[in-house]
């Protein structure tokens, strides 16, 4: 570094530099205010190499994976995952829960209208009416109970076959279900024909006009079981490697299986009623 004991610009390592001289000029004073001169202009620099390696650090982001929110491809795959599956878990559940609660309120309403006809079904026998004429259960009832017995064992069958992952199986065992409960509404038809050969029909008494209301309200929700039965066939009928979709599949056969199974339970109830209280 070139020293000029007047005043003038100095050419330095970091550009030119006025120089003043005190009265008292000497090279101590003169070193010292270049140094002032080299200590400012670090300090301007230091805020742009700051932001310079910011903005490094922020395209660096974008290639680290799982990098911050303002990497690229690498922040988008890091962060976004975990809320997409989350995400599809909670619709998941919400979808099951509302799903159960819905099968619960059918449920109790067929609970409450079947107990209500089964209470007025055992105050009416127990008061004595003269015309109080029970009859012998044809044996199309013990054909009915058969099929419908049948079809539960084989819906029960069908959801541990679902359950496995063979989907082609279930299927069959689906259909096998759909077709008895089928058979066991034309089997109530034809109960119903056998009544009516033998002169005996609604209005004939107390007891016939029960049998007839009794067995015609659980035809008419096993019906709305078959609906369920075909919803699920139809859901099901094409296979599918989607976890999602089976998941859903699963969820929607549980649903219908605990309808089907009360169908069975509640006609049981009605043969012991109608068959063995009277």
């Amino acid at each position: 570094m070139s020293i000029i004991c007047g005043s003038g610009w100095v050419k330095t390592g970091i550009g030119l530099v006025w120089i003043k001289p005190p009265a008292t000029a000497g090279g101590t004073d003169l070193v010292m205010e270049i140094g002032t001169a080299e200590t400012i202009l670090d300090e301007k620099k230091k805020p742009r190499l700051k932001a310079t390696s910011t903005g490094a650090s922020a395209s660096r982001g974008g290639k680290n994976p799982g990098g911050g929110g303002g990497g690229g491809k690498g922040g988008g795959n890091g962060g976004g995952d975990l809320p997409d599956n989350d995400f599809s878990e909670e619709t998941e559940t919400r979808s099951s829960k509302k799903l159960r609660v819905a099968m619960w309120f059918i449920l109790l309403v067929v609970l409450m209208t079947f107990g209500g006809l089964i209470a007025a079904y055992v105050v009416v026998s127990t008061n004595g009416v003269l015309e109080w004429s029970p009859f012998a259960l044809p044996r199309q009832v013990w054909i009915s109970t058969a099929l419908i017995l049948a079809s539960s064992a084989s819906y029960k069958i069908f959801r541990r076959v679902l359950d496995s992952g063979d989907q082609s199986t279930a299927k069959k065992w689906l259909l096998a279900t759909t077709v008895l409960g089928a058979a066991f509404i034309a089997s109530q038809i034809l109960l119903w024909f056998t009544l009516a050969r033998r002169g005996v029909y609604v209005q004939s008494n107390p007891y016939a006009g029960f049998f007839y209301i009794l067995t015609a309200v659980h035809a008419f929700h096993v019906l709305g079981g078959i609906v369920g039965l075909g919803n699920v066939t139809l859901r099901t009928w094409n296979e599918t490697s989607s976890e999602d979709e089976l998941i859903e599949r699963k969820n929607i056969a549980k649903a219908v299986c605990w309808y089907w199974h009360f169908m069975d339970a509640l006609w049981l109830v009605l043969v012991l009623l109608l068959g063995f209280y009277k």
